[in-house]
């Protein structure tokens, strides 16, 4: 498994951590109508809470398969 922690694009480096959170907004940009039309925000008490963790989740989940 080769870990890359800066990516070079088109000479400017890059954290590659920033490259997983970019993902991981965009995954749950994608996710929130999706949400929206299942009716999650009904059972979620603290809906910008739940959105954070799910931020967290992704940006691991990201970190781990890239």
């Amino acid at each position: 498994m080769d870990l890359r922690p800066v990516l070079d694009i088109g000479g400017l480096l890059v954290s590659s951590f920033v490259i997983h959170a970019g993902l991981a907004v965009a995954t749950l940009l994608l996710l929130n109508p999706l949400l929206a039309k299942v009716g999650a925000r009904r059972v979620i008490w603290n809906v910008p809470l739940a959105e954070f963790g799910l931020l967290v989740c992704l940006i691991g989940l990201y970190t781990l398969i890239l």
